[in-house]
């Protein structure tokens, strides 16, 4: 969670920044920042639990790679 939360943090100040430095407006620049952001946080958020599922079921699913001796 600590990594979802400084994702965010870098994620708005840089959409804050890109909005204002384009439109020279604070408000369009904020409303960026929380906007934008806060969706695609929310979906990286799910993106890395996906994710982590699947690596998990890959390892279930391979097949063993060592031999048993007959």
């Amino acid at each position: 969670m600590k990594k979802t939360i400084s994702f965010a943090s870098v994620h708005m100040t840089v959409a804050f920044s890109v909005g204002y430095v384009m439109t020279g407006d604070v408000v369009v620049g904020g409303t960026m920042a929380l906007v934008e952001p806060a969706c695609n946080t929310v979906a990286y958020y799910f993106h890395e639990k996906v994710w982590s599922r699947r690596g998990a079921a890959a390892e279930v699913t391979e097949a063993p790679t060592s031999v048993i001796p007959a």
